[in-house]
């Protein structure tokens, strides 16, 4: 198979990953393409929490947190 037709065929593309970064080297429009780095998770990001928000998660949490009686599970109709 020559190179031309292992290049227009992915999975033969696959078998010889060697052969496609020399492609990807040798290729003038890839060397035109404009390229920056971004690095969005460099800085994790710290939320600001609501105090209000804060304590409301607490209550949730503690009520989560406590036993479940009989009584709370009753049928009411």
């Amino acid at each position: 198979m020559s190179t031309l037709e292992a290049a227009a065929n992915p999975f033969a593309l696959m078998l010889e990953p060697e052969a496609v970064v020399l492609a990807m080297e040798r290729s003038d429009r890839l060397g035109r393409l404009k390229s920056r780095i971004c690095r969005p998770l460099d800085k994790p990001l710290i939320a600001h929490r609501d105090p209000d928000a804060q304590a409301h998660d607490l209550r949730v949490d503690a009520a989560l947190d406590e036993p479940v009686s009989d009584g709370d599970c009753a049928d009411r109709s």
